[in-house]
């Protein structure tokens, strides 16, 4: 009895043994992950953004500034059409990321808006950042005299309440005739918007500072 014991035990290990080896699964496959013009079949992408003839002295100007770092940083491909009139961008074999073409495409469209080189750039450098556009007739109809008095109220004497609202809600504003651009993050974007509405409105600049001062110190404790 004592000699058949051993050998049972022989026999259970043996079968241990198999069942692990068949509950072991092949390797895992290993992929290159792919590079963004294999993302889209081997089709280059294309962006086209208008020039506004009033932009084409300050863009000849500062073109050396837009082109580089969206050629060397973004590796995306630009030029200047001068039949169509638009600046085209398009995707390389060796631009890194498929959203590189969208973020130099805001990043032109918000030069056109008006917007300088170094705040506009800040589009392809951070991810949380937009533009948002608005006319004054959207807040309120206004013709004449008052529009020309309600522009006077957004930009201030020397452009004094257009800086305060900027550096009050850390955005960028421009004011071209009755557009409004405003370039900032979602939140900052509201405060400076409903501050500017207020000023359409007819609300005296030193009660909009006020209320600018309340948000923007709860917002400093928020973060």
């Amino acid at each position: 009895m004592s000699a058949e014991a051993p050998t049972s035990m022989e026999t259970q290990t043996v079968a241990s043994e198999t069942k692990l080896e068949s509950n072991t699964l092949p390797p895992k496959p290993k992929f290159e992950p792919l590079k963004a013009h294999e993302m889209s079949d081997g089709r280059i992408q294309f962006r086209k953004v208008s020039v506004p003839p009033h932009r084409y002295s300050p863009l000849k100007k500062y073109w050396m500034d837009i082109y580089t770092p969206i050629y060397e940083q973004m590796n995306i491909d630009i030029r200047m059409n001068l039949k169509a009139r638009k600046v085209e961008l398009k995707t390389r074999s060796d631009t890194p990321d498929v959203s590189n073409l969208q973020k130099c495409a805001d990043f032109v469209q918000a030069f056109m808006l008006g917007f300088d080189v170094p705040d506009a750039i800040a589009l392809l450098r951070l991810d949380e950042l937009y533009v948002e556009s608005f006319e004054i007739k959207d807040v309120k109809t206004l013709r004449g005299e008052h529009l020309s008095r309600a522009i006077g109220r957004l930009s201030g004497k020397g452009g004094k309440t257009k800086f305060a609202i900027e550096n009050a809600t850390k955005t960028r504003i421009v004011i071209a005739d009755t557009k409004i651009h405003i370039l900032g993050s979602f939140a900052n974007i509201k405060i400076a918007r409903d501050s500017l509405c207020s000023l359409i409105l007819g609300s005296p600049a030193g009660k909009v500072y006020s209320k600018l001062r309340q948000v923007t110190a709860r917002l400093a404790e928020r973060f």
